[in-house]
């Protein structure tokens, strides 16, 4: 069943769009994260122009988020008041990086950009999840003792000025690093079309020494406030947000993040880490594939359409 989108200008089937939301949906649930960072890349390789999918999955994540999100908040497992420092830093990051979208897109260098975006930034930390995932794996294998988190260990700037107690995940830090985290994630996420969640949620175990269990639930929380205010000021500033096209991505995510919220109470956090690294790193080497093989179409880089 074939729907035109009006804002990408080209048909797509309907259930494609169901069934990627659906599937993308269940990662974020899984692994908490907004699962931009794979549909994307998706709508990319499908033929949707770079600018209406990366503004149009922000809609999807937020939906996909609230979601997992809900679930996690009726299990307690989520610290609202370090989720609040991260949306503050995170919002203003996110309305750097749409104006940032907005001049790259005038010089018409958006598509390139992305693209090598995509294919460094997802390189770079899914081979660091990967061999910490892997370590760690090998080593419960071995009878070592793996903590999520080890007690009085800390970075070297958890000593910074400015340091609040977060009573949920049972720190007393300095806040300077989670206003950083939030800014560096806001302005990355609105630029790419990404929740970075991918990038939070190590950033909250091996950076802040946040508890397994508040981890993914903070993250997903970060997600939703972060994508909504993306979604807004790319609607606004560069018209690109196709509604029809986010509904139908909506629909699979909202439901496909329940059940991935429900699979992961199933799993370990370093084989979900793993299984998580494997994805990064086979979306960066796609987008790697893509610079170097030759365009369908002459005019285009777009990689030859998969649910046209």
């Amino acid at each position: 069943m074939q729907i035109y989108l009006p804002i990408a200008e080209l048909s797509m089937n309907l259930f494609f769009l169901v069934g990627i939301g659906g599937a993308v949906g269940f990662l974020s649930g899984l692994f908490g994260v907004g699962g931009g960072f794979l549909l994307t890349p998706l709508l990319i390789f499908s033929g949707v122009p770079a600018p209406v999918a990366v503004a149009s999955v922000t809609g999807q994540v937020v939906a996909a988020s609230t979601s997992g999100a809900l679930s996690y908040y009726r299990r307690g497992q989520i610290d609202l008041h370090l989720a609040l420092y991260l949306v503050l830093s995170s919002v203003i990051g996110a309305s750097l990086g749409v104006a940032t979208f907005q001049l790259l897109r005038s010089t018409g260098q958006l598509e390139l950009f992305i693209s090598l975006g995509f294919l460094i930034l997802l390189g770079f930390v899914g081979t660091l999840m990967m061999v910490e995932s892997v370590r760690a794996i090998l080593k419960r294998r071995a009878g070592v003792v793996v903590r999520d988190k080890l007690p009085n260990q800390h970075n070297w700037f958890h000593g910074l000025p400015l340091r609040v107690r977060f009573k949920r995940s049972r720190l007393y830090i300095s806040v300077v690093p989670v206003l950083v985290i939030g800014l560096c994630i806001g302005f990355i996420g609105s630029l790419l079309g990404i929740g970075g969640g991918f990038i939070l949620v190590p950033a909250l175990v091996y950076l802040l020494r946040v508890p397994g269990n508040m981890v993914i639930g903070t993250s997903l929380l970060q997600v939703v406030a972060m994508m909504a205010a993306t979604t807004i000021l790319h609607a606004v500033s560069s018209q690109s947000v196709d509604i029809l096209l986010a509904f139908c991505l909506m629909v699979g995510g909202t439901v496909g993040a329940q059940f991935g919220a429900s699979a992961g109470k199933y799993l370990r956090g370093e084989q979900l880490r793993a299984l998580l690294a494997m994805l990064v790193l086979g979306v960066s080497i796609r987008f790697g594939l893509s610079l170097i093989l030759a365009p369908a179409d002459v005019f285009s880089t777009a990689v030859k359409g998969l649910g046209g």
